[in-house]
């Protein structure tokens, strides 16, 4: 099963380097080539470069260009001089066996000139930390809507229990898993604000997470009543905003199928098992089959942030 692109940022190699150890002057580079306690930073000048990506059965590669393989090569803990810890994957571009480029997708900030003591090296853990990074999932305390009408914060959930579903009644829950991340750069929460969205209290999400609205008037210009909107995408600074700082723990709810639920009375999308984020999984999860609603994606060009978040309340409602 091939899913859709998913766009990651990363920096290249070349822009995190040696400043202090062993390898001084090195770029950051694959597991083997590491020496622990070195200490890297990141170039003033470095920009984050958005990588648009596929997830395969096989493993991921680039969806532009030649699609050549993406391999992920390690995760990486490093401390900065206050004892924070920061994360981030090592991943190497390869085309006919040989490696063309490297890069480093932190899972958080990462702050330049900033120096930054690498103090572990986790080869087994790289492909469950992306795939954690890659999918959207409810804050905790999010409240969704159960199958007896009742709304439960998303943290008391378990296997078994039933939740409302727009088009399938009451579905049984099948997983119910948690990730922790730091709450800065592309992982900081979208907090949708009480009434953005006809919510009755505040929505917090990833960035990443799809909202679903039935237009019943096509104010957006989609093309179609039933939409499918990144959290991200409707950002505002007013009625819809990022919370950084801290940690934040994510949960990820498990249907047999792709659902539509209600968090805090918004529909939004249940956790989409697919080539990427069954490796979050227990091994052995299935990928879901594809259902109509999955092709409901809008286009960021359609998206104006600054009003979508108002023109899709009207729309909801017209």
């Amino acid at each position: 099963m091939t899913s859709k692109p998913i766009t990651i940022e990363v920096f290249h190699a070349a822009d995190v380097t040696v400043v202090e150890g062993v390898l001084i002057g090195d770029p950051i580079s694959f597991a083997d080539e590491l020496v622990l306690d070195d200490v890297y930073a990141l170039a003033g000048s470095a920009k984050a470069q958005k990588l648009a990506v596929l997830a395969e059965d096989d493993g991921l590669r680039l969806a532009a260009g030649a699609q050549n393989a993406l391999h992920l090569d390690c995760c990486l803990t490093l401390m900065a001089p206050d004892g924070s810890s920061h994360d981030m994957l090592v991943l190497v571009e390869e085309s006919g066996g040989m490696v063309c480029g490297i890069y480093v997708m932190p899972l958080g900030d990462l702050t330049a000139p900033q120096p930054y003591r690498l103090v572990g090296i986790a080869r087994q853990t790289a492909t469950r930390r992306f795939a954690e990074a890659a999918v959207g999932s409810f804050a905790r305390g999010t409240r969704i809507t159960m199958g007896d009408g009742q709304m439960r914060a998303v943290d008391t959930l378990a296997p078994g229990d039933l939740v409302l579903t727009r088009d399938a009644g009451k579905q049984p829950l099948r997983l119910v898993t948690q990730s922790t991340l730091r709450a800065t750069g592309r992982f900081a929460p979208v907090v949708i604000t009480k009434g953005a969205l006809h919510n009755d209290a505040d929505l917090v999400l990833r960035p990443d997470h799809r909202l679903f609205v039935y237009q019943r008037a096509d104010l957006l210009g989609a093309g179609r009543a039933e939409v499918l909107v990144k959290a991200i995408q409707l950002v505002d600074d007013v009625q819809v905003v990022r919370r950084v700082g801290g940690f934040i723990d994510y949960f990820q709810l498990v249907f047999d199928d792709h659902h539509i639920i209600y968090a805090e009375g918004i529909a939004a999308e249940s956790y989409l098992v697919d080539a990427t984020s069954r490796h979050a999984l227990p091994q052995g999860t299935s990928p879901h089959r594809h259902r109509p609603h999955m092709d409901y994606d809008v286009q960021d060009s359609l998206i104006d942030a600054q009003t979508a978040a108002s023109l899709l309340r009207r729309a909801s409602t017209a």
